[in-house]
């Protein structure tokens, strides 16, 4: 097959995973079918996964496609250090070519190759301020990933960032849609044992947040589970709403 040919095949290959990505998933199976794309088109990695970091401490790793990238991970996590690691919080892209003479993670280098994987290639994805990640692909090969494997994971990174990217904002809109409805139950309550209109409802809700330090939303809460018999009127030292 010719040069131009495979070029098309990997085009196409690279434009029906897309499509893929963007239907309505489970934001699980998208991410490990960037995974399973990744060994599919990048000849040389033997297994891939995807390491999100939370916070600097929790560790996941998400569409590993056999038990090592995890083992690995693990590795990472309890030394401080590794390819994944440096992708996911400084830099873009993270190579090694050979594990057996790498001296910038020399703990992590031991014991990948201990467990014979000699090369590694880590992109970071575009994550919040405490969550960072990266997808990360290893080859018992040396020297196993060139440039056409740095792009065709470029790519496969950029999708993962981006399902993680909407998976959150719908995560944040889904909770804020929660929120307001959740206010507006405790504002009924309050206009119900009050006698009050909506905006005097509200206002004696964010006032009672103020004053208490509770943020709206909790304060609601409380108010909504507590119920119609003690939400809205009073608590036990005096006739003062929740």
């Amino acid at each position: 097959m010719g040069t131009s040919s495979e070029e098309g095949d990997l085009g196409r290959r690279m434009a029906q995973l897309a499509r893929g990505f963007f239907r309505p998933a489970d934001l699980g199976e998208t991410l490990r079918g960037v995974t399973a794309a990744a060994v599919e088109l990048v000849e040389a990695a033997d297994c891939a996964s995807i390491l999100v970091v939370e916070g600097r401490r929790e560790f996941r790793s998400i569409g590993a496609t056999s038990e090592l990238p995890p083992q690995l991970d693990a590795v990472q996590e309890r030394l401080g250090e590794g390819p994944c690691l440096d992708a996911a919080r400084k830099n873009l892209v993270v190579r090694s070519d050979d594990l057996r003479a790498e001296s910038r993670w020399p703990g992590f280098a031991a014991e990948a190759t201990k467990a014979g994987v000699l090369s590694t290639l880590s992109f970071q994805l575009y994550l919040a301020e405490d969550t960072m990640g990266a997808l990360n692909l290893f080859s018992c090969e040396a020297g196993a990933f060139d440039p056409q494997a740095e792009a065709i994971t470029e790519v496969l990174a950029a999708h993962a960032a981006m399902s993680l990217s909407a998976a959150r904002t719908h995560s944040q809109f889904t909770s804020a849609l929660a929120s307001r409805d959740t206010i507006g139950q405790a504002k009924g309550m309050i206009m119900e044992r009050f006698g009050v209109d909506a905006l005097a409802a509200f206002d004696l809700l964010r006032r009672l947040s103020q004053d208490s330090n509770v943020p709206l939303a909790d304060l609601a809460e409380r108010i909504v589970e507590a119920g119609p018999g003690r939400g809205a009127g009073g608590t036990p030292d005096g006739g003062r709403p929740v």
